[in-house]
This record gives C-alpha cells, structure tokens and sequence, in this order.
C-alpha cells in the first residue's frame, strides 16, 4: 500500500505544480445574460447536492458492521476529495468538453479548468457562470462512484477502492454525462431523456454494483449476512440524502423557475409514496413495519423520479414511486436468494429504480411540463417515439456500463488486489485499513 500511496502523492504534487503555471486570472468575466436568481439558486442546489455524499455515508454507515462504520463512511467522503481534483484536471473537459463524434470531450478543452472562469455560459444554462455549472455537475461526478461502495461495503481493499473510483469516474461515467447532458452527444440528440441522472448516475453505479457482485462473488464462501449497526445513522443519512436530492433534481432545471418547483414537487412526492409502499409491501411479505424498509424505500423513490422530475406531472411522480418501490423491493428479495453479494443493495435500489425511472419517462413525459422536450410525449399519452428512443438508450447505457465496470474492476484487480484477506475481513476494514475503530475513538474522546 505504501509504494501505490508514493505514486498517487507524487502525482497530486505534480497536478498541484502544474496548476500554477496555468492561466489563474480571467481575462475577461462574462457577465451579459448572467440572471442573480439563477446564480443564487444554482449556488444552493450545489451546496445540497454536495450534501448527498455525507448523507449516503451515515445511510450505507449505519446499514453495515459496527467494526466496519468507519471504512464504510471514509469510502463515501474520499470520492470528495478524489473526484474534485479529477473533475478540476480532465473530468470537465472528458463530460463537457468539445465533442468528439458525440462520444466524449476534447481533454484539452477544460484541461485543469482553463476558459472556466472566462468561459461563455453552457449553452443549457445561458443565466449561471460556466464555472457554476461545471463544479454543480462535479456534485453529481462525486456521488456516483460513492453509490457504488455499498455493493463491497467491507471486502474492498481501500487503496484498490481508490483506483476503481477514479478509473470508472474516466472510462464510464465522464462517457456517460457526454451522451446523455451534452448537446452533441449521441443519446442528447437520439432524444433521450434524462432529467438529472437516472442512466448517467443511478444505472451506471447499479449495473457496475451488479458487475462487482458478480466479479467479487466466491461461491465457495458462506455469504455473509450483516446486521445493521446503527438505525439511527441510517435515518439521518436518509434525512440528508432527501434534503439534498431538491438540489440534485430541482437544481437540473438550471435556473430558479416554475420547472425547478415543478421538480421539487415530484421529487418529494414519489420519495413519500415509495417509502410508504416499501412499508407495506414488507407487511404483507409479514414482516414489521421497520425505519430500515422506510428509508430504503425512500431512496427508491428518489432515485426513480430523477430522470422524470421535470418531464411529468406530479400525480405522475406518485405512481412513479410507488411502482418502483414494489419493483425493487421484490428484486431485492429475489437477490437475497441469490450467491450475488451486494451487500447493502445497491443493484435493486439503485439499478433497477433507475431503470424503472427511464421507463417511466418514457412512459409518462408531458410536453406541457416541460417546453424543452423535443422528443415528444411519452407511450401513455399516444407516442411511441420517445419509448423507442429510450428502450435504445437503455440498452446501450447497460451494456457499456456492465462489461465496462467488468473490464475496470479487472484492471483494478491487475494493479492492486481487490478483495480484503480473510484475516483483514474478521478484524474489520475500520482498523485493518485505517487504523481506527469505533471502540478505540471512543476511549479516545472519554
């Protein structure tokens, strides 16, 4: 581990003594058209959408073994860290650069942010800073590969962890963001939609946590059953990440307008009735009612409103959630029986809740919510343009995603072993791989 930490350092250093040779001081900032409403907005939905990260970690923290809370939170919190210094250098340019051919950006376009501060507005959000833009869509790079951690929660090796992020942030999600959110990407113009994230983020973090279940599974070993640590960290993760999703989905109307109010209120509403679906659906399993099945649940529902919150009706957005809560949670129960180990479900929450959510948009789009839908109403209102488009889509965003997460975690696997020793995996990730436990802080702070 020390050797790989020199070569990660010396390169930080590097990036670092790069950055001050390059251009730092706009020539000239761009202020016609600039709307301080927008920018005022944009700067929350930013700040909010940053919060999910920290939010995810005390839901999938409180989900795991006391002996593994820590590793568990640190894998959510160092994507922070790692993505911002890699969206700085290349990932803006790689998602949102000049296009190439519809597939990915000119690297050099953005390369470490320069014609950022001095840059024209995106071309979709023609009131906010390009700059605004380009870290608001950072908040986004940041929790997609985080997502991905509660698949190998516990028997991930932390620095092999490390490289996975910042290759899949590269080869998969940058690819991604520029098909689907950039005007010359291929997906953009076959006239996918995707409000704020449902194939970019949620399938592309579900079908790699698929990849890695797969890739990780030994069917030789028992597979494992974890008991939930700490309830409590898991409600107040839930709480942050429903807090912070208002930014995510309302903040991708790019302005503060009557389509971001529109996307609030189908976010909140599809998140309540998921939740309460997950509940019941569990009691008539006969099960409890459990504040685990609630926030799950609720998750659920956000993650399958994300690509339809600003293409459907609010009465919409409550069958939305509802359906995609019954849909996941019987994946969920199905997986269970399964020798695949995802280990806090991120396959069938985030997966299959995001696949349910771009069939739903295709489904259940309404010009009349928003005007910027070329594509055209969805299957239920008469057309089957935007269906075909997006069963297309849905296709090759699968494909790409899973064989690519297979071809990366085997890359990974090549450079740093993945999977933790059986030694390391008794004694926890918290002090095998950090040096810290729960137990011991504690003491500490007594």
């Amino acid at each position: 581990m020390k050797n790989g930490s020199i070569i990660l350092l010396a390169v930080l250093i590097g990036v670092s003594l790069l950055g001050i040779f390059m251009p730092g001081v706009p020539s000239t900032i761009v202020t016609e058209g600039i709307n301080s409403g927008d920018v005022a907005w944009m700067l929350a939905a930013s700040a909010l959408v940053l919060l999910m990260t920290p939010g995810l970690a005390y839901f999938y923290g409180g989900m795991i073994d006391t002996k593994n809370i820590i590793t568990t939170m640190l894998q959510s919190f160092i994507a922070m860290g790692v993505i911002s210094v890699v969206w700085v250098v290349i990932g803006f340019s790689l998602a949102f650069g000049e296009s190439k051919g519809g597939f990915i950006g000119d690297p050099t376009t953005f390369f470490m942010f320069q014609h950022v501060l001095d840059g024209k507005p995106w071309s979709l959000a023609p009131t906010i800073p390009l700059v605004l833009f380009a870290f608001f869509q950072l908040k986004f790079a940041i929790i997609t590969p985080a997502l991905i951690t509660g698949t190998f929660a516990e028997r991930v090796k932390f620095k092999s962890y490390v490289i996975f992020m910042i290759l899949f942030s590269l080869l998969i999600y940058a690819p991604l963001a520029h098909w689907t959110w950039h005007p010359d990407g291929f997906l953009f113009k076959l006239g996918v939609l995707d409000f704020a994230g449902g194939t970019v983020v949620h399938m592309s973090a579900g079908f790699a946590a698929l990849a890695a279940s797969i890739y990780l599974r030994n069917k030789s070993e028992e597979k494992s059953h974890i008991s939930p640590a700490n309830i409590p960290f898991v409600l107040l993760g839930t709480g942050l990440l429903w807090f912070g999703w208002f930014g995510f989905n309302a903040g991708s109307a790019l302005g503060a307008g009557p389509l971001a109010a529109t996307a609030f209120a189908t976010t909140n509403t599809a998140s309540a009735a998921a939740g309460l679906c997950w509940v019941l659906v569990d009691v008539v399993r006969g099960r409890k009612p459990s504040a685990l099945g609630f926030c799950i649940g609720a998750v659920v529902g956000l993650v399958a409103i994300t690509p339809a919150a600003g293409f459907v009706t609010i009465p919409s957005s409550l069958f939305i959630g509802t359906v995609a809560a019954i849909i996941s949670n019987f994946v969920a129960n199905w997986k269970a029986k399964t020798s695949l180990e995802d280990t806090l479900d991120v396959f069938p929450c985030h997966g299959v809740g995001g696949l349910v959510g771009m069939i739903m948009t295709a489904l259940l789009a309404n010009t009349a919510v928003n005007a910027a839908n070329t594509t055209g109403n969805g299957l239920f209102f008469g057309e089957f343009g935007l269906f075909k488009v997006h069963m297309i889509g849905l296709v090759i965003v699968i494909a790409y995603t899973f064989i690519g997460s297979l071809i990366i975690l085997k890359i990974t696997d090549l450079i740093s072993p993945l999977k933790v020793s059986t030694e390391d995996l008794m004694v926890g990730g918290d002090y095998s791989q950090h040096g810290e436990n729960i137990a011991e802080l504690g003491k500490k702070v007594a």
